[in-house]
């Protein structure tokens, strides 16, 4: 089974950029050489998802942050790229996660934004969610998870936290019990 896990910073009133897409408020954390697990969760995966919008956003960065690994850009626009390992697609999550397995991919990074993290949420197909909570306030934003959708329960696997404030929680979705057993 293929994994996706929707591994993503988010303020502490649930917003993962300002209104304009902004993440500058993440400088001055891991600037003591702490990188959250980072590293270690990067060399676990093998390609990356994202909007089109987080896409156009990592495009002013500089050096594109994920290169090496396959990227799905998920968009309904006509968009093209000079990298070979960027890819455009108009499909459906689930349909993309199909071809992802296809292609041997087993363990894959949602990178946002929250228009997509809802969609895949909502297709049933976000394995694990690993969510940092930064310690600040934004007070207006691109929330976690784009408005609307159904209830989700889910279980916490472990949490872990940091002297500067940073909570990071990881998380799976709630199964229902199985016959026999209790909530």
């Amino acid at each position: 089974m293929t994994e996706l896990i929707y591994y993503v910073a988010a303020s502490v009133d649930g917003y993962i950029a300002t209104p304009d897409g902004g993440v500058d408020w993440l400088h001055g954390f891991g600037e003591g050489g702490e990188d959250y697990g980072y590293h270690a969760f990067y060399a676990s995966v093998s390609a990356a998802w994202q909007g089109r919008h987080t896409y156009e956003k990592c495009l002013d960065f500089g050096e594109w942050p994920y290169a090496g690994k396959p990227s799905v850009v998920f968009t309904r626009a006509s968009l093209t790229s000079d990298r070979s390992d960027v890819r455009f697609t108009r499909a459906s999550p689930a349909a993309e996660l199909a071809r992802a397995t296809a292609d041997g991919h087993r363990r894959i990074w949602l990178v946002g934004g929250g228009a997509l993290a809802r969609s895949c949420r909502e297709a049933g197909i976000v394995t694990e969610y690993i969510v940092s909570v930064i310690p600040v306030v934004l007070g207006a934003g691109i929330p976690l998870f784009a408005p609307g959708g159904s209830f989700a329960p889910l279980q916490l696997l472990d949490s872990r936290s940091w002297p500067d404030g940073v909570v990071q929680l990881r998380y799976r979705p709630h199964s229902s019990p199985s016959e026999g057993e209790t909530a």
